[in-house]
């Protein structure tokens, strides 16, 4: 997808908090462009305009065409400042592409057959989601807007990693540079059990001992075992000396 942003450039005098605020107010965003070959460059961007990018998962895993006073350059968003009440965009960073240079970005996952999945369908398990998005380095040319994530064989007790996931062309995940121990879950299905499951069960099980020692109670009604004691008493009676009675 396409994302084109006009921007103005700040001169000195235009830079600082101070600055900044009075942007704000003009419902302006200040920015940086940094990278590639050139010196970092200060712009402005309509805060109407960046607010309608952004609300575009796409947008932060894309191209962006940034035209300052006329002139584009192309780049990739690599961070942003948000409001902590209004979460609207305060500040904003973008890191030039070069064309033939490896870029490092985070891309979204996409998660599909989450409700179909084996161990949900088959044993009613509960599918956990790790991570919603993933850090790839890949030239500007391959860069997608998503990596896909496919759940349908993933079984109870199993976990769908980082080197499990099937990536596009001249794609690499970062972590996975920086060895096994970095192989991350990515989602994973389990049984929950909740609270009120538990207490059933517990009751359940309480019920079946009551159950049984009701039975163990009533087997000795029908069978005494003080017959024996009975029987062996009367046998001591018998071999013991006339004297002694």
């Amino acid at each position: 997808m396409n994302f084109t942003l006009n921007a103005q450039a700040r001169t000195a005098a235009q830079e600082g908090k101070g600055a900044s605020r009075r942007l704000r107010r003009e419902a302006k965003v200040p920015a940086i462009i940094y990278g590639g070959d050139q010196a970092p460059m200060c712009v402005s961007l309509e805060l109407r305009e960046l607010v309608k990018a952004i609300s575009n998962e796409a947008f932060f895993s894309s191209i962006i065409t940034l035209n300052v006073d006329g002139q584009e350059q192309r780049a990739v968003i690599k961070a942003m400042q948000r409001h902590p009440a209004k979460n609207t965009p305060l500040h904003a960073d973008f890191m030039r592409v070069v064309a033939g240079h490896e870029i490092t970005v985070k891309v979204p996952l996409h998660f599909n057959n989450e409700e179909t999945a084996k161990g949900v369908k088959e044993s009613g398990g509960v599918v956990t989601i790790n991570m919603h998005e993933v850090e790839i380095t890949v030239l500007p040319r391959h860069l997608p807007e998503f990596i896909t994530v496919d759940l349908q064989d993933l079984d109870v007790g199993h976990a769908l990693h980082l080197s499990d996931l099937k990536l596009p062309e001249g794609v690499t995940i970062t972590a996975l540079t920086h060895g096994p121990d970095h192989d991350l879950p990515v989602a994973s299905v389990a049984i929950i059990h909740n609270e009120a499951d538990e207490a059933a069960d517990m009751e359940d099980a309480l019920h079946a001992a009551e159950e049984h020692k009701a039975e163990l109670m009533a087997a000795d009604l029908e069978h005494p075992q003080n017959d024996d004691l009975e029987h062996k008493e009367t046998d001591e009676d018998h071999d013991r000396p006339k004297g002694e009675e």
